[in-house]
């Protein structure tokens, strides 16, 4: 398993889609960080910056370059054959490309959500943001990866989720939210550290429960999607 972490992980910081993984972060940093030295309120910017720009958009994007990339980039190049071909279970050639995914994904949006965190209110809010967008980059990651062994399109179904049903139905349908890893996030952090900057109409132990089903529910079906391809990466 370690091999196939090692292999992941120097494939995905060898692509050029890893570079595309630093400017949101960025850009999320540098708002925060402009806002606090403009002495601008942080009850005017802070939901804006850590939501709408956070956990809305950098997170989830993060993940799905991330997650859609460990495992599809190799099926869209033929270089998994050099895995398949390899006599592991599919198990142990998954959870590894999981967890270099959900760690990448984590470890990429974790700094900039700290630091806004702790510029918005206070360290316990920028370490509750840590831990709940850790557990949301495995959820996130989960579902990505095996959307890139389920379909051809995993950006685009991942798009259409992000922007589509997290994004327009979440904020107009509230029915809608219960199923939004987004709004686990949130239920999360603001459970590690309440705040009036956060808020959801989704329970705790309901985020809890959905981000651990997703988390594995997804990862079976990937082993198992995974079990059905052929060497020349094509499903039988």
């Amino acid at each position: 398993m370690s091999t196939v972490s090692w292999i992941t992980a120097r494939g995905l910081f060898g692509r050029r889609r890893f570079l595309m993984l630093l400017p949101l972060p960025a850009v999320l940093v540098l708002l925060a960080v402009l806002c606090r030295s403009l002495g601008v309120d942080p009850g005017q910017w802070a939901t804006p910056v850590l939501v709408g720009l956070g956990l809305a958009v950098v997170l989830p994007v993060v993940a799905l370059i991330v997650g859609t990339g460990v495992l599809g980039a190799e099926i869209d190049d033929g270089t998994v054959v050099h895995i398949l071909t390899k006599p592991l279970p599919r198990w142990q050639i998954v959870l590894p490309k999981l967890a270099v995914a959900a760690g990448v994904s984590a470890a990429t949006v974790a700094v900039p959500l700290y630091v806004a965190g702790v510029l918005a209110d206070s360290v316990r809010l920028g370490l509750g943001l840590v831990v709940a967008s850790a557990l949301g980059a495995l959820a996130y990651s989960a579902l990505f990866l095996a959307l890139s062994l389920v379909t051809r399109r995993p950006v685009l179904l991942g798009l259409v989720y992000v922007l589509i049903w997290e994004g327009l139905l979440g904020n107009f349908v509230s029915g809608t939210r219960v199923l939004s890893i987004q709004q686990w996030v949130i239920a999360l952090a603001d459970k590690i550290a309440p705040t009036d900057l956060l808020s959801t109409t989704v329970s705790v132990p309901v985020a809890v429960v959905l981000t651990a089903v997703v988390s594995v529910g997804f990862t079976v079906l990937a082993i198992d999607r995974l079990r059905s391809f052929s060497v020349a990466g094509e499903t039988s």
